[in-house]
């Protein structure tokens, strides 16, 4: 296998969004001279992931728990096969990965972060830093590549860059079920103004301020809905609020729904409250389904948006119920114009094929050949 030129991938594990993260880079390399092996550190083997990913695909199948310390078995599993496939350089996701792949001798290691604080910890500044004459740091966003920058003031800062998260566009478009039969899937009426949100119930996501602003609009707004997809540890606290309300009727927690990107259409807008967003892949799937978007200010939302989109400031349930009733104002041919730009942003900034020619521009990409 020594004769082609083997990347390595090395994740943490396949849990949602890690699985798609791994296909994700994968695609980068795709008409490249460029073959990507990767690596799962945690997890059972898996088809489905394997199929998602591409290519080549390893589980290695350790637990958590053996990811602690030192992380010699692991090293020297890398290590084995380093020496089979002669890696012309490894992508490595999160911390852990980072620290593994960077015990491989002489090849350049891209680290990728996915949220913030990733360098708050001493000892990992440090050891970053004796790695920097070979170390690429790579934030999904501007917002944690500044992080990273601010947290290692003394890395080179032109070898802490950016590389956007992205999508299939085709794929997820055509996954995408109509209007019409996502709504008989979810059961909403077919006349229905439905607010859409998909993440965790955790505080990270605010589905709180959500509700609140949702509620000031029904004055105006009667057949309103709220749709929230997602599980989590405020369901309790978010049935209460909606009690409290007395909007029980109108805000529907439908926990887990497989596959909920693909009924984004039975949306009128998608609503992202979020107050921690390193990225927020739910708005690239937001945008993919053709439906207006609103977003906390915060994070990687704004590159993500741009002006295509509406902001409101965090926590502000005020702005945005302002937000949701300026959506529901907007005339046909308006709507249709939001729709268009945030699709054209999307296209040009977030697919798979505008992803892939940033990235081989990039400042480092003559560092890989």
């Amino acid at each position: 296998m020594a004769d082609k030129k083997w990347v390595l991938q090395l994740c943490h594990g396949y849990s949602p969004p890690f699985g798609d993260v791994a296909r994700q880079w994968h695609a980068l390399f795709e008409g490249t001279d460029y073959r990507v092996l990767t690596v799962f550190l945690t997890g059972a083997p898996d088809s489905q992931i394997k199929s998602l990913v591409g290519g080549e695909v390893i589980f290695l199948g350790f637990d958590s728990k053996a990811l602690r310390g030192l992380k010699i078995r692991q090293i020297q599993e890398i290590r084995n096969l380093h020496k089979q496939y002669q890696f012309k350089f490894a992508i490595a996701h999160r911390y852990k990965s980072i620290y593994i792949a960077s015990h491989l001798p002489k090849i350049k290691v891209f680290g990728v972060s996915h949220a913030y604080d990733v360098y708050s910890r001493f000892l990992r500044r440090r050891y970053v830093m004796s790695q920097s004459d070979r170390l690429f740091l790579i934030g999904v966003s501007n917002a944690i590549r500044d992080d990273a920058r601010a947290a290692l003031p003394r890395f080179p800062a032109r070898k802490i860059q950016t590389v956007y998260n992205h999508i299939d566009y085709d794929t997820m478009h055509d996954f995408l079920l109509t209007k019409e039969a996502a709504r008989e899937y979810l059961q909403i009426e077919k006349d229905a103004f439905v607010v859409g949100n998909v993440g965790r119930l955790h505080p990270d996501k605010d589905q709180a301020t959500l509700i609140a602003a949702f509620a000031k609009i029904l004055p105006v707004v009667p057949d309103a809905r709220l749709l929230i997809m997602g599980e989590g540890r405020l369901r309790g606290a978010l049935e209460r609020q909606i009690e409290a309300l007395g909007v029980a009727r109108q805000v529907e927690l439908k926990g887990r729904v497989p596959n909920a990107s693909r009924l984004f259409r039975a949306f009128d807008l998608f609503a992202l409250s979020s107050d921690y967003e390193p990225f927020g892949m739910v708005l690239l799937e937001a945008m993919a389904a053709g439906i207006p978007v609103i977003s906390s200010n915060c994070g990687g939302a704004p590159e993500v948006l741009g002006d295509a989109g509406l902001l409101f400031p965090v926590a502000n349930s005020e702005a945005l119920a302002q937000a949701l009733l300026g959506i529901y104002g907007m005339g046909q041919e308006e709507r249709r114009s939001m729709v268009e730009a945030l699709q054209e942003r999307l296209k040009g900034n977030f697919t798979d094929e505008a992803v892939r020619g940033a990235f081989w521009k990039q400042s480092f990409a003559g560092e890989l050949c």
